[in-house]
C-alpha cells in the first residue's frame, strides 16, 4: 500500500481528544496514589463511590505533575467540601 499524498490531498494531523486521554505515568510519580486507590476498588468490590478520597487524591498527584490538565473539582464530581 501506498503512502504517497496525492497532488491537493490534505494531510491529517491527529490531535488528541480533550477528555478521556492523558500521559501515563512512566516516571511513577503518582503510583502510591494510584495504588491506594486501585487496592480501595479492589477491596470495595469496584464500587468507586466508596473510593472517593483515594480517587481524589489520585488526581490531585495527576493535576499537581501536569499528567493532566487542572480542573475544578466540581467538574470532575466532586464537591467543595469533600
Amino acid at each position: 500500500m501506498s503512502t504517497a499524498m496525492t497532488f491537493g490531498q490534505k494531510q491529517f494531523i491527529p490531535t488528541p481528544p480533550d477528555k478521556g486521554s492523558f500521559p501515563l505515568d512512566h516516571e511513577g510519580v503518582c503510583k502510591k496514589s494510584m495504588t491506594k486507590f486501585m487496592k480501595c476498588l479492589f477491596n470495595n468490590n469496584n464500587k468507586n463511590s466508596l473510593c472517593r478520597i483515594e480517587a481524589k487524591e489520585y488526581l490531585s498527584c495527576r493535576m499537581e505533575n501536569n499528567l493532566m490538565a487542572k480542573e475544578d473539582w466540581a467538574k470532575l464530581g466532586f464537591k467543595n467540601n469533600e
